[in-house]
């Protein structure tokens, strides 16, 4: 029997961090072909992940431009993948999560006439513009694909609510904490990193570990996001922050005047995710729109405040391991100081159940895919 050839596409850090232990899992099993098709939609940070795990891309689109609009990457993307598949028709393309990469490839494929598997698949927040666009990404993926991989219980009610055929859906843990598990475990707790002002950083008691970035973020609630913590860590003489700041000049512009410059403050560069993993596991909370982070943080027993109005994670709200802090100067002081001064409410929320994965995601979507594709007969057991 031909090995099953399969296609793994993604562009972002995220993208990269999520589909990396995927890629090597699948590399490894002996009936399976493998290439990994990048578009590069985010560039150095892109390429700071597959050096870290090793991957070097079979095929790459090199699409990302300055000042570069959302048909822009679209459009190129969509082309450009097009253009790959004329010439290397996969059995499936696997995409990931909710990125314009995501949707572009999912729809070239479909074009082309070639499976899609969807991993993480399900997540829903119901609101079309709180992440935008990836909210739409996620539904419009979701229509194209024929296989789907979700993270969780809740994330595959949501997809058989819309019609999708149960059967097509695969219950997997999320493979971010494959990635968590993989970086620890190299490290084994040793908070030395690469980036040197980080390890220079004078931290005083309590760490608050923050990133923000998302489009319905940027200008005035990134403002007030910035005036809530900088109000906090001015009144909490204990507690400092760091703040790896995403590239965009949106985020950078705000996030220097109001914090910069500030003794207990360390406004940073962005890291590679081994440094972010090291970080969230030193940080007393997580203070982030970042939906990774979101994962980590019950795995790490680490209480998160989420920067947005909504989550496409609501099991961690549930749980009572995350925190919807919005993105107003209100109600983000307001979640932060009760995280950070209320005994009781940091106790339950740093031994909040884990609901989003326990390292293992990335077998069992090989298994999903093996299944779906009927090369073994028995369907993989379901992550609970």
């Amino acid at each position: 029997m031909e090995k099953l050839k399969v296609l793994c596409a993604f562009g972002t850090r995220p993208e990269a961090i999520k589909m990396s232990p995927l890629v090597l899992a699948l590399k490894k099993h002996e009936d399976i072909e493998t290439r990994v098709l990048v578009s590069a939609q985010h560039r150095e940070l892109l390429d700071s992940v597959m050096d870290i795990f090793g991957i070097k891309p079979d095929a790459d689109l090199d699409i990302m431009q300055s000042g570069q609009t959302l048909t822009d990457i679209t459009t190129r993307i969509l082309i450009g993948a097009g253009k790959h598949f004329d010439t290397y028709k996969p059995d499936i393309v696997l995409v990931h999560g909710d990125t314009s990469t995501t949707f572009a490839t999912a729809l070239a494929a479909f074009y082309a006439g070639i499976k899609v598997g969807h991993v993480e698949a399900g997540l829903r927040t119901f609101n079309k513009l709180e992440p935008f666009p990836e909210e739409m990404n996620r539904l419009l993926t979701g229509r194209i694909a024929d296989v789907h991989f979700s993270p969780t219980q809740a994330a595959r009610r949501n997809l058989i609510k819309e019609g999708i055929d149960a059967s097509s859906v695969y219950v997997t843990g999320n493979t971010e904490i494959d990635a968590l598990t993989n970086i620890l475990t190299r490290n084994k707790g040793n908070y030395m990193y690469k980036r040197e002002e980080i390890n220079a950083f004078e931290r005083r008691g309590r760490l608050i570990v923050m990133t923000a970035h998302r489009r319905e973020n940027l200008g005035q609630p990134m403002e007030e996001i910035c005036g809530a913590m900088l109000d906090i860590i001015n009144e909490n003489a204990d507690t400092t922050m760091i703040w790896p700041v995403h590239p965009n000049p949106k985020v950078r512009e705000v996030a220097h005047r109001v914090l910069g410059g500030h003794e207990r403050i360390l406004l940073t560069d962005a890291v590679d995710n081994e440094d972010m993993y090291n970080l969230a596991n030193e940080a007393f909370i997580l203070a982030t729109e970042s939906a990774g982070l979101q994962e980590i943080s019950p795995y790490l027993n680490k209480p998160c405040v989420v920067l947005r109005n909504v989550t496409e994670r609501p099991e961690g709200v549930d749980t009572g391991a995350l925190m919807i802090g919005g993105n107003s100067y209100g109600t983000v002081y307001a979640a932060v100081d009760a995280v950070l001064n209320n005994e009781s409410v940091y106790a339950k929320m740093a031994a909040a159940a884990n609901p989003f994965g326990d390292g293992r995601a990335s077998e069992r979507i090989i298994a999903g895919i093996l299944h779906y594709f009927k090369r073994v007969i028995e369907r993989p057991t379901d992550f609970s």
